[in-house]
């Protein structure tokens, strides 16, 4: 059933499972839309994994659950309390799962979404907050809204300093990249090629949230002359593009890539850079297009630039995952992030 045929139903579950909030104040979030500030603040649904993730990161006693289940080798990664809640499904984004009647008996505070501000996602939102009583914020997942959103969410849930504390640590990494990137000459600046999926021919066209990271680096996004989200490419393609470096998600094409002759002709290949990309407990280049990818941006510039970043990567991953994700990880769980492992 769909949210529009929903909302006869829902309807009349609202005034019965639907929380009793006290609005304190009003807040207007990134898309401009006023959300009433519940004064208790102890159930967070997120209506996507950016949401997740990012809420974890800040207040995660109140975190309801998780999009998707979090696996046995994330899980090591994570504050065990939080990353056994359950899986909830996605409110908005492909595939979701999780239907109205559903939302309101699990009771939240707030509905929190972060990722596009477009008018598809505020229409969804609005509806939703309307169907529902429940305040439903939007915030703005673009990469470099990161800080200016984590702001505003901490004033959301009352978590005010340790927003600030989280938003400024981002500020600094974006700073010093972008100083550093900034004075490479364009000539001197690799060819990247972004390579997803078993046959590493699915790949982000220009301004793609894909490669977002890959671009604020500097890297030349050989697929970026066309603008757009994934596409998929012939290898042909990939040859005529001849890139210096190809960076991907898949640990399958990243294994079998270097034994197979139909790319052995490719530069990247052949000069053996190509790099697996770490994903535990998320992805530091693809998805979920969240806060996960601020240590993607060391590591990139150890591949693209080695000489302009010279950070021990096992003692700044160590620091990142301590203080955004509730868990110091050892030297052998730092490795297996390293390695690309899943």
């Amino acid at each position: 059933m769909s949210v529009n045929r929903r909302a006869a139903v829902v309807g009349g579950l609202a005034s019965i499972a639907a929380p009793h909030i006290a609005r304190a104040e009003t807040l207007t979030d990134a898309a401009g839309r006023a959300v009433a500030i519940p004064s208790r603040m102890e159930r967070v649904f997120p209506a996507g994994p950016p949401a997740a993730i990012t809420h974890y990161t800040l207040q995660p006693r109140t975190l309801l659950g998780w999009p998707r289940a979090n696996r046995g080798a994330e899980l090591i990664y994570l504050d065990p309390d939080v990353a056994t809640r359950p899986e909830l499904g996605r409110l908005t984004g492909r595939g979701n799962t999780t239907n109205l009647e559903v939302l309101l008996q699990l009771r939240p505070d707030l509905i929190l979404d972060i990722g596009s501000t477009a008018r598809t996602f505020v229409e969804t939102a609005d509806r939703v907050q309307a169907q529902t009583g429940i305040p439903y914020a939007l915030l703005d997942g673009r990469f470099e809204a990161i800080p200016a959103s984590y702001r505003l969410h901490g004033r959301l849930v009352g978590e005010t300093a340790r927003a600030e504390e989280l938003a400024r640590f981002c500020e600094d990494i974006v700073a010093t990249c972008r100083s550093r990137v900034a004075g490479v000459p364009r000539e001197r600046r690799p060819r990247v090629y972004y390579a997803r999926g078993p046959r590493g021919l699915d790949t982000g066209l220009g301004g793609s949230i894909n490669v977002e990271t890959i671009e604020f680096m500097g890297a030349v996004n050989v697929a970026g002359g066309t603008r757009g989200g994934l596409a998929t490419v012939s290898l042909e393609q990939v040859f005529a593009w001849d890139p210096e470096v190809i960076i991907t998600i898949d640990r399958e094409f990243a294994g079998a890539v270097r034994r197979d002759p139909s790319w052995a002709g490719v530069r990247a290949v052949t000069e053996g850079r190509v790099h697996l990309s770490p994903k535990l407990p998320f992805g530091w280049v693809d998805f979920p297009p969240s806060v996960n990818r601020m240590p993607g941006l060391i590591w990139l510039g150890k591949i693209l630039y080695p000489s302009l970043f010279p950070e021990d990567l096992v003692a700044f991953t160590r620091d990142f995952y301590a203080r955004f994700y509730h868990r110091t990880p050892n030297d052998v769980q730092i490795a297996a992030v390293l390695e690309g492992r899943e």
